[in-house]
This record gives C-alpha cells, structure tokens and sequence, in this order.
C-alpha cells in the first residue's frame, strides 16, 4: 500500500491520491489529510470527489467521513456507467470532476458523472474556465471528455449541477512545451438574472475587453450570458488562445465587488501571463500532471507553485517519472509516460 503524507498538501492531494490508486490498481493509504489547513480533514466536496472514484471502481474505502484526517483507497477495476454525487454546500463540482477525468485512461465503456454543489466558487475551477480551456485543451490531446451544465451554483447557496461524460482514452504525450503564436482572446461574462437590472455581466464584459485592447490583444469573441441559479453571482472568463495551446484566467463576483472590478481582473491576469514564458497557465500547470504523468511529454509552466511540487512528489509516489527543470523562462516539466 502507497502511503501518502496528506499534510504535505490541500484537498487535491487527496483527489489525486484516489484518482491515481483507481488507474493504476494500487492501495492508497492518506494520512494527516489537509493537516496544513486550518480546517483538516475532509470536507463534503472531497468527501464527494473520494465517493465518485470509488463508485467507478467499486473501490473498499475507509475514513471518509466528514472531517476524517486518515483514509484508505483499495480500488478494483475501473468500470464505465452512471455516477451521482451530491454536495450539500456550495463545494466545488468541477474538483469532483477533477478526481475523475484520469480514470478515462483505464476505461473500458463510457462513464458519466453527475455532481451537484458549487460550480463558480472560489478556490477551484470555475466552470467557464473548465469548459472552455481545460476540456478543450484535454481534447487536443486525445482525452474525450464534455462537461454539460444544467445549472449553475454560486456561494453560499451552491445548488448547481454539471455532468462529465467521459470516453475511453489513450492520451497523446503532451508537447506544450512552446505556446506557439498567439491568436487572440476569447471574453466570457455571465451573471445571475438577479443581477441582470445592474446589467454585472455586460459590465464585466466591457471592462475585460477594453484592459485587453489597451493591451494590444485581438478580442476573437465576447459572450455575454444571464442564468439561474439558487444564489446570486458572476464570473468572468478570459480565453487566450495559441497556435498550440490554450490558457485561462477567470475572476468571481462578490457582494460588493464592482462588476468592472470582475473583468479587469480576469483581463489583467491575462496579459500579465502573455508576457510571461508559460504555455499554460498557473492552474492548468498544476491540473495537467497527471495526464503529463500518464502520456508522458513536456509542458512549460509559468512557474513551481507549491501545489506543484506535492503533485509531482505525489506522482512520484505512485511510480511515475516525471523531472522538473526550473529556468529563467518557466520551470519545464517532463515525464516519458507510462
């Protein structure tokens, strides 16, 4: 059985410790789960994102109930079919989906996962970014993956739901090593329709776009978008696109929070990455490690964070070869594969 030091990371260490025991058929033992937190131990949406690999692998678990600091994964094969998960917070789905998306390398027949709770909240993937920068960029790479939303789930309330649907995969090593040429920027603004008489997502909108063209960037498209959704929120998206990558950069609103505040915020992040080395961004940089792990290839990454560093001590654990090689333009990260 692996052991794991949990305290050496957040909730993902723990996600990745059960997504990597399920694809590579070896037991996982998590000790001292977020022990570096001021709250350790595991919460409902790890709690949920534990349940959901499980479930795809009809794993024995013990110690994941709520607040636990100790877990044990034994997993069996992974197998395809339909998953429901419930968070009764505004926990994050898209994280749920992260625990998920790198069983599809052991999957037989197609697997589907429906999660509800939070899908903008902070401290995770907003569901902007995951759908139109993370899967898309997967994509590329051989991994078939869509995430349907049917609703989305802002703080407090959460009450969101999404559903990942998840095809057999033998992923393409990954040569992200050079972005390539830049083709411009793709802006994303939504709000509640409570929110729609202080027009925040048109507000937003307008904010990024105009940070971006005085940055001298090409503004390929703008979307603006009114939902429903239990509790009142926002989110804006910046899309950067390149010849051979992708990046990301999504900022939340909050009570109080002016909606230009919102969009100047994901557009400033942006540019300040454009002229940066990554070909991929902070989040994306620490996300892709397992499938980098899995295929093998190389990716630039803006710098080593230390969500970096225990996924890649937490990779290691589980057998795999991947190096890290810091320099003046970004930290490379290399793995051959499996």
């Amino acid at each position: 059985m692996i052991e794991i030091d949990g305290s050496d990371g957040g909730g993902q260490l723990l996600r990745s410790a059960v997504a990597m025991a399920a694809v590579t058929g070896r037991s996982v033992r998590v000790e001292d789960v977020r022990g570096d937190r001021p709250d350790p131990g595991i919460k409902h949406q790890h709690r949920a994102a534990v349940a959901a690999v499980a479930a795809c692998c009809d794993a024995d678990v013990e110690g994941y109930e709520l607040d636990s600091e100790v877990l044990s994964f034994d997993p069996g094969p992974v197998t395809g079919g339909d998953v429901a998960v419930e968070i009764p917070t505004a926990g994050s789905v898209t994280l749920v989906f992260d625990a998920v998306l790198p069983l599809a390398v052991a999957l037989d027949e197609p697997l589907r996962v429906t999660a509800t709770g939070g899908t903008d909240v902070r401290w995770s993937p907003a569901s902007p970014f995951y759908r139109r920068v993370k899967l898309p960029l997967l994509a590329r790479h051989g991994v078939v993956v869509r995430a349907d939303l049917s609703r989305y789930g802002f703080y407090p309330e959460g009450g969101g739901e999404a559903t990942l649907s998840l095809a057999p995969a033998t992923p393409a090593r990954l040569d992200l090593a050079d972005r390539g040429e830049r083709r411009g920027v793709h802006v994303v603004s939504v709000c509640t329709h409570d929110l729609a008489e202080s027009d925040v997502a048109r507000r937003q909108a307008t904010a990024a776009v105009e940070r971006l063209r005085a940055g001298s960037c090409e503004i390929l498209s703008e979307t603006v978008r009114r939902v429903d959704a239990p509790s009142p929120g926002s989110v804006a998206l910046v899309r950067a696109e390149f010849e051979g990558s992708l990046a990301g950069f999504s900022a939340l609103g909050e009570p109080g929070r002016p909606a230009e505040d919102v969009g100047e915020t994901a557009a400033d992040d942006a540019l300040a990455f454009l002229d940066g080395p990554g070909a991929v961004d902070r989040h994306l940089a620490d996300q892709l490690l397992p499938f980098l792990a899995l295929a093998g290839g190389a990716v630039r990454i803006p710098r080593v964070t230390d969500h970096v560093e225990s996924h890649l001590s937490l990779l290691r654990a589980f057998g795999f070869e991947i190096e890290c090689e810091e320099r003046a333009e970004g930290a490379v990260v290399r793995a051959p594969g499996k």
